[in-house]
């Protein structure tokens, strides 16, 4: 946590008079020239000090974006494939948690987007020899994370977790289990604390951010909870409530850096002020709550409640604590005769059949179909976010309102769900393809002024737009997924053709006509396959991976039109296809490259070209830091997706040329796309690929996070995605699938010797995939990272978990997942 520590001494404050106040505090200040205060002498009986109303406090950042674990309770569908509290499941629980760094870090209520919590751990105070101690979970301890429930082979079963927090200098440790209630809105945890050398006594200290922000919160402590709350102005208000299993012996409210009691613990082990309310006073605020002395061994379970009023908070967390640890965990796993994620597990249908094209006995496959599922609203069925994080979320400060990767982007949505049918779940992507029109923009779209049938860039799960860039890979891939679903008979041939007249056909139409867009502050004119942003929604132009998508979209638009009796627009959509494709190599293939150096000229496809004449591509904007760049000197592996769709044939020389100057490790370091790992306990050399040369997108090369306080930097730089490896063992099994009789055993085992096995070594210990992780360039600083590292950008990434299933499904098919049969069989095919 990071809490700015005072040093100068406690601020004065009034003592209350108040009767009241009397009942529910715990001690008053320390007199000057009295006795140390210890946890042993500390009266709890003697009035509390004045409300804390010098806030709002200083501003706090938001939590590490390296997230050990998420979780949420597993809810099950009703009849009509939405989230109901008459469905198997019973009420709906709408609570997520993130844990990172051995705490529990932004914690989510209502919607999977509305951070209630930015973070809450466990100090410890303690007296030595050398004096009076406190130590912090995040910063002084070792922290190793482990699954609750697995099965015999050591795959978890559902997302709850055990930390293990281990005192640096040996003095404790701390254990705890994290799992929400699925029959209530709250989260549980059962702190274990040992003590190794001498009492300790430990403090929860709550970190809240109401309504997503922490910038406007109230909040109470007393014996029986530690309560924040945001009225919202009128408009319905939001709430917390922690509850120990014991009283809490003492316990404070204070402003961030003011009066939040840290100072207080960290100067003199205890808390000298206490403050039962911030007396109407909003700001940034924090909870600490005293649990009892431990001399040897003692357990406690918290529960946090959530509800629109502390009344309602106070009654979810209250339950929790009455029905037990042990009834709670057994409901979220699904023990019994209870529903739970174990039942999620056994319901997909393919899950046990991918265990052998893992390298670790499908543990990381396993936790893939539960990251997956957890990162889906409970109100919107089939919402499914990037990732539940913010991406260097502390270099980001809480007092703007910030949903990060928690929310719809279209690109990432197809991934998740084509991935969660590769699993055999036939309920969840269908209810992902019924929840996509609520992000299309239509003509009643409120504020649209434009062309409609394009999907929004970023959305938050109501359908609210975020980001309103055009992008037209995002506006494919829902027709992909529609024609894809009703070939694996998850909806109807009826449901198809309805809705390829509500949702497909305005799609189609608009990645063939285009036309000017009106929303927000977006009024450009479209002309496809330009596209306005490509699919790292950074530049302008000709991109091959959106191209790619925009032509298998409209090839598979153009049979499902063929089918609904529309022949004139399927020859439409498929004349447009054609065009595109005709003209890809003339927009897209440089023989005149420069990113070997001028004297060098090399053929490969570009990133984005500007220009329907790829030896004269123009220049890329300046983006993350970096300043503009011409085109022809900056490569990335994204013409792949010309072989995942069937767009072109693995083994065409122009994409084989390309790979060439993609693996060149010889490039200098801002251009170099590929680089090598290798992890202990494995000689296997894992290749691991950044977005494209000069990316700026990611942590400082003189050590620091990404966009600090929102300013940009030159030494920023995009580090490799761990994706990028799913994506070209995928191409290499397209490519030895088209030899005569297609991919041997020995192909399928060289393909997951090598990047199978090379996602598992990127995931964390919590079996979480990173979006990015460090490769070596520069400083690790200030996290330490190793090579191979997930970073602070944002852990889990839903479309790493759902390129590695993808990969494994692909592998036991011996065909890659995602292509599109009628693409293949139109334009690849034939020059096998």
């Amino acid at each position: 946590m990071r809490y700015r520590v005072k040093t100068g001494g406690l601020k004065p404050v009034l003592l209350a008079a108040s009767a009241m106040l009397a009942l529910v505090s715990a001690s008053a200040r320390a007199e000057e020239g009295s006795p140390a205060v210890t946890p042993e002498n500390h009266n709890p009986t003697l009035n509390a000090d004045a409300p804390a109303t010098n806030g709002p406090g200083e501003a706090s950042p938001w939590a590490y974006a390296g997230k050990q674990g998420i979780g949420t309770a597993y809810e099950a569908y009703n009849k009509d494939d939405q989230f109901s509290d008459k469905a198997v499941t019973g009420r709906v629980s709408k609570v997520w948690f993130s844990l990172a760094q051995g705490v529990l870090t932004e914690t989510m209520y209502g919607r999977i987007h509305e951070a209630q919590m930015r973070e809450m751990q466990i100090a410890v105070v303690g007296h030595d020899a050398s004096g009076g101690w406190t130590a912090f979970e995040d910063k002084d301890t070792t922290s190793h994370v482990s699954y609750i429930d697995t099965d015999s082979a050591g795959r978890p079963l559902a997302p709850a977790y055990r930390l293990t927090n281990t005192d640096k200098q040996g003095r404790f440790v701390i254990i705890k289990d994290v799992f929400t209630d699925p029959d209530r809105q709250s989260v549980m945890m059962r702190v274990t604390v040992k003590a190794l050398k001498g009492k300790v006594t430990p403090y929860v200290i709550l970190d809240p951010s109401m309504a997503n922000t922490s910038g406007d919160d109230q909040g109470a402590a007393s014996a029986a909870a530690l309560n924040a709350w945001q009225d919202n102005g009128g408009q319905g208000g939001v709430a917390l409530s922690l509850k120990a299993s014991v009283p809490f012996r003492a316990h404070n409210v204070g402003f961030t850096g003011v009066t939040d009691g840290v100072d207080d613990l960290t100067q003199r082990q205890t808390l000298i002020a206490q403050r039962d309310s911030t007396g109407g006073v909003k700001g940034n605020i924090v909870l600490v709550g005293q649990l009892p002395t431990v001399a040897k061994t003692a357990s406690f379970d918290l529960a946090l409640g959530f509800g629109p009023d502390v009344k309602a908070a106070d009654a979810e967390a209250a339950g929790t604590l009455k029905t037990g640890y042990a009834k709670v965990l057994a409901n979220f796993e699904g023990k019994g005769a209870a529903v739970g994620w174990e039942d999620y597990l056994a319901s997909l249908t393919e899950l046990k059949s991918l265990i052998p094209e893992s390298e670790d006995d499908g543990k990381l496959l396993y936790a893939s179909a539960l990251t997956l599922k957890t990162q889906e609203d409970h109100t919107s069925a089939g919402a499914l976010i990037a990732s539940l994080s913010n991406p260097w979320g502390d270099a980001l400060e809480t007092d703007v309102s910030s949903t990060g990767y928690k929310a719809v982007w279209p690109r990432d949505f197809y991934q998740v769900a084509m991935a969660l049918a590769a699993l055999g779940d036939k309920q969840t992507p269908v209810a992902a393809y019924r929840y996509l029109p609520t992000v299309q923009v239509r003509p009643d779209t409120p504020g649209n002024t434009g062309v409609s049938g394009w999907f929004q860039q970023k959305s938050h799960v109501d359908g609210t737009p975020e980001w309103v860039g055009v992008q037209l890979d995002q506006t494919a891939m829902p027709i992909l997924l529609g024609a894809r679903l009703e070939k694996l008979g998850l909806i109807s041939h009826d449901e198809l053709m309805t809705s390829y007249k509500t949702m497909l056909k305005p799609a189609a139409d608009f990645l063939s006509k285009g036309g000017q867009v009106g929303l927000g502050w977006n009024h450009a004119t479209i002309t496809p396959p330009y596209s306005q942003q490509e699919r790292w929604e950074e530049q302008e132009g000709y991109s091959p991976s959106t191209t790619a998508a925009v032509i298998a979209g409209l090839t598979a638009a153009a049979g499902i039109a063929t089918e609904a009796g529309d022949t004139d627009d399927a020859r439409l959509y498929q004349g447009q296809a054609d065009a595109y494709s005709a003209k890809l190599e003339q927009r897209l293939y440089t023989t005149d490259g420069k990113v070997m150096g001028d004297d060098k000229p090399a053929s490969y496809y570009l990133r984005i070209s500007r220009s329907e004449d790829a030896n004269h591509p123009g220049d890329q904007d300046a983006r993350n830091g970096h300043p503009a760049m011409p085109s022809d000197m900056m490569v990335d592996a994204g013409f792949l997706e010309l072989v995942r769709y069937g767009v072109r044939p693995a083994n065409d020389p122009k994409i084989e040329t390309s790979l060439k100057v993609v693996d060149d490790q010889d490039l200098p370091d801002n251009l170099r796309v590929r680089y090598d790992f290798t992890f202990p306990g494995s000689d296997a050399v894992i290749p691991g690929f950044r977005r494209y040369g000069n990316d700026g997108y990611g942590d400082k090369t003189t050590g620091g996070d990404y966009a600090v306080n929102g300013q940009m930097s030159p030494d920023q730089r995009g580090r490799v995605w761990p994706i990028f490896t799913g994506e070209r063992g995928h191409y290499e099994l397209a490519l030895d699938a088209q030899k005569p009789g297609g991919a041997t055993k020995a192909d399928i085992d060289a393909i997951r010797n090598v990047y199978v096995r090379g996602m598992e070594d990127f995931a964390n210990e919590g079996l979480m995939i990173p979006e990015q992780v460090w490769d070596g360039v520069g400083s690790p600083d200030p996290h330490g990272y190793f090579k191979g590292e997930g970073t602070d950008s944002a852990t889990p990434l839903a479309w790493s978990h759902a390129e590695y299933v993808k990969l494994l499904r692909s592998l036991r098919d011996k065909a890659v997942w995602d292509r599109n049969d009628a693409t293949y069989a139109h334009f690849s095919s034939v020059k096998d």
